[in-house]
């Protein structure tokens, strides 16, 4: 994320801490599989980097085809189309190009709404926006924990119709009042197979240096917060237990490994340069990271077991000028196949269950929002967070220079 934009954001310090860093992290992925796209979905990219409407672009057109072969939208439920136009503000670069091609570009194209992008959403801005009437998205790509934030300060959200949506297919768990999830991400095992053919199978294998040993690399620092969930895990709390977290007894638990950690890590690139390089057999990684070093015939391999899901949501300002034409857009993005187009441009999940079947064998094995690997991991639980970040903050700064 370039520096302007990320200067932007300010308020709440999930939101300036983990989520940009994962957005950094799915900008550059993003990166490496739009540079296979073919040249009108490059011009169109250029287009609109440059500000340029919707209007006009055929999304499904031959022309603009990536080599990413990607499910044509075919159903579009009527009551999804309309007119005028939605503001929809996302987190730039290539990432937003991804969705662009995967959602943007066919909801256009087939609701008769005309996208027009922003870029740079954050938790302060919607807040000033709400409070003056100067609304200027319509929808905005947050992280949960944020939205939950506005949610304790007033009146700052639409309630999401999901009368538009897919429900049979989205869990109610992915649907919340003011918010409903888009883009599930998860926080892993990565080990270098060349050094452990078996590899570890949990958190309690990643803390036994003495079966597996040598350095490792786990997330913490430059504001990420500490992993506290797999600290419990390693000591045999079972993920359903999780919360609320015994936090004494997580710290507990990471001094057992401290000594085998070379780096806390606080961006996403640090754990995947490690693997590769040897600096660290085994890291705290995101999965879309390590599909990349996979990608790359990096001789490694993912622990889905006891993994965490996060995930970004859709959320609608209150009083937005198309609030209407947001929950359509909102609704339409959450469906099958928009969803499994972006999975294919990005090594993330969808919030969707019919998605799998639009995804090949091989993507399925390292699609996250599959059952064979969702079964496995957790849920993060952001409401505990929002109100317990800061007293894990003020511990982690004391314990790291312990």
């Amino acid at each position: 994320m370039t520096q302007e934009r990320s200067s932007r954001i300010d308020g709440n310090p999930i939101e300036t801490s983990a989520r940009l860093a994962m957005l950094r992290d799915v900008e550059d992925l993003s990166r490496r599989r739009l540079l296979q796209m073919g040249g009108a979905f490059a011009s169109a990219a250029a287009m609109f980097a440059a500000g340029v409407p919707l209007v006009g672009v055929n999304a499904q057109s031959d022309d603009a085809t990536p080599t990413t072969e990607l499910p044509d939208v075919t159903d579009f439920p009527e009551n999804l189309k309309g007119e005028g136009e939605v503001v929809v503000a996302s987190w730039g670069g290539t990432f937003q190009a991804a969705q662009r091609e995967a959602y943007f570009e066919p909801f256009q194209e087939l609701s008769g709404i005309t996208v027009i992008e922003a870029e740079g959403p954050s938790i302060a801005q919607v807040q000033a926006m709400v409070d003056t009437g100067n609304i200027e998205w319509d929808v905005v790509q947050l992280d949960r924990a944020s939205v939950m934030n506005l949610e304790q300060k007033g009146d700052y959200w639409e309630p999401i119709d999901y009368s538009l949506f897919d429900t049979d297919n989205i869990d109610e768990e992915r649907r919340y009042t003011f918010s409903v999830d888009m883009l599930p991400y998860a926080q892993i095992i990565g080990y270098r197979t060349d050094e452990f053919p078996e590899g570890p199978n949990s958190w309690a294998d990643f803390w036994d240096t003495e079966a597996f040993p040598g350095p490792r690399t786990v997330i913490g620092g430059g504001g990420l917060w500490p992993y506290l969930e797999a600290a419990l895990m390693a000591e045999g709390v079972a993920k359903e237990d999780l919360y609320p977290i015994d936090i004494d007894r997580a710290y507990a638990s990471l001094d057992n490994i401290r000594g085998d950690v070379v780096r806390w890590w606080d961006a996403g690139a640090i754990p995947a340069q490690m693997l590769t390089d040897k600096e660290a057999l085994l890291a705290v990684i995101w999965n879309g990271r390590m599909q990349a070093l996979l990608d790359e015939g990096v001789p490694v391999a993912p622990v889905w077991n006891q993994g965490g899901l996060f995930t970004d949501v859709w959320a609608i300002p209150k009083g937005a000028p198309n609030a209407e034409n947001a929950q359509k857009f909102a609704a339409f993005i959450t469906m099958a196949v928009p969803q499994a187009r972006l999975s294919k441009l990005i090594p993330y999940g969808s919030v969707n269950n019919e998605s799998a079947q639009y995804m090949s064998e091989e993507e399925l094995n390292s699609f996250i929002s599959g059952p064979a690997i969702s079964e496995q991991m957790f849920t993060v639980n952001t409401q505990w967070w929002v109100e317990n970040l800061d007293e894990v903050l003020d511990l982690w700064n004391e314990w790291v220079l312990g």
